[in-house]
């Protein structure tokens, strides 16, 4: 019944953000100044289905079409991939059938969510899935964008590892590294994980020492241990691909000043980046640009102070978290710190090119956000949160639709 209900609030998720859309084109003059975007009415889909291609979609149509172009190994090769074979299901429509993938993908990624959330009550499990569809940016999650695939590939990689199915952790780490950058920092959670089982499986070895088989206890060590590595394999084969062809393993990185953005492929400290945004709040015409710098800002540090209480929860509930002498911990406890500091990389990690741009939409995959914002026992506040959200997802959404560029 649950899942049903889940289901349902995708589908009105959808349909809000197609609405959105539809009456943003007859409101919002239409802008599109954006590589390619003369290739929509090329698929013969109406605008309001296309716009959810605009900007980075239609980098990945291209590349799912003719392969890489200059300087757009800045995106990862799995969804391109997917795109280029899946479309020869859908009349070799490449807008279309990056739509479909990202839209089933989240619609699973939501199912494994809400069943990764079981140590929650229900209010929380579906407060939370309903605060990651409202965020101001949850529509790149429907759109030819990484979101709707990467988050299918994180959630499953966490739930299974939840399960101890190393065999699908190590699949799905594997290719969330291939989808995102990110996704190589799955070793976090892996991590945390393997401290909690290698605590567990030293605690039963001496439980049972003299009953216990040296190559039994060998595998159950080495199998979460190679499990961490699929990360790195997926970045690896991908560094690979770019040394073969490019000759610079990480283009990725160094190719990532050619889309704007003001980013930067050498290491910025985030004091400096706030040191920019305060010079941009008080030298900067107040144009489209300079309010989504406001959004960006605003946006990023309302993030990073509620993972940083949420470090504290985590911590308070358990103190002696850090003590290796006593290195002891709930499971419930390691699995959310894990997912904590993941949360924290994934929103600092972006800033070390020198700015907050795009942090509205790599947001999203902070998931410790969402989940202490659910648990707020302050309806007033959750309320007024819930109340923001909509008000700013309408709003980029509406401008996204119409060619301007938001994250």
């Amino acid at each position: 019944m649950q899942l049903f209900f889940i289901f349902i609030i995708f589908l009105l998720w959808r349909m809000f953000d197609f609405l959105i859309i539809f009456f943003s084109q007859k409101i919002i003059p239409y802008l599109g100044f954006f590589p390619y975007a003369d290739q929509l009415p090329l698929f013969n889909l109406p605008r309001w289905i296309s716009a959810l291609a605009n900007f980075d979609g239609l980098h990945y149509i291209n590349i799912a079409r003719n392969g890489y172009s200059q300087y757009e190994q800045a995106f990862f090769p799995l969804y391109p991939l997917i795109i280029k074979y899946l479309s020869l299901l859908f009349s070799n429509n490449q807008l279309l059938t990056g739509l479909i993938i990202s839209n089933f993908s989240f619609l699973i990624g939501l199912v494994l969510f809400y069943k990764y959330l079981k140590d929650f009550n229900e209010f929380q499990r579906i407060s939370t899935i309903f605060l990651l569809l409202i965020f101001p940016t949850s529509f790149f999650f429907g759109a030819v964008y990484t979101e709707g695939l990467f988050f299918l590939l994180l959630i499953s990689t966490l739930f299974f590892l939840k399960k101890k199915n190393y065999f699908l952790v190590f699949i799905f780490a594997f290719l969330a590294s291939l989808t995102r950058l990110i996704g190589v920092f799955l070793i976090i959670p892996i991590f945390f994980h393997l401290i909690e089982k290698y605590q567990i499986l030293k605690i039963k070895n001496k439980e049972r020492a003299t009953k216990m088989v040296a190559p039994t206890a060998i595998y159950n060590y080495l199998q979460p241990f190679i499990t961490s590595l699929a990360p790195f394999l997926g970045l690896g084969l991908y560094c690979l691909y770019l040394w073969q062809t490019t000759g610079d393993p990480f283009f990725f990185l160094t190719s990532q000043p050619i889309f704007g953005a003001n980013r930067s492929s050498h290491l910025i400290l985030l004091p400096q980046v706030y040191w920019r945004y305060f010079k941009i709040f008080i030298t900067a015409a107040h144009d489209s640009r300079f309010y989504i710098s406001v959004i960006e800002f605003l946006i990023f540090n309302f993030v990073f102070v509620v993972l940083v209480l949420d470090f504290i929860n985590i911590f308070k509930k358990n103190s002696n978290l850090f003590r290796i002498s006593s290195f002891e911990f709930r499971v419930s406890d390691i699995n959310r710190l894990g997912l904590n500091l993941f949360s924290l990389v994934n929103l600092l990690l972006p800033t070390l090119t020198g700015t907050f741009s795009s942090i509205p939409r790599y947001s999203l995959f902070s998931l410790s956000f969402f989940i202490y914002i659910a648990q707020i026992k302050s309806n007033f506040i959750k309320y007024f949160i819930f109340g923001i959200f909509v008000i700013l997802h309408i709003l980029l959404l509406g401008y996204f639709s119409q060619g301007y560029f938001i994250s």
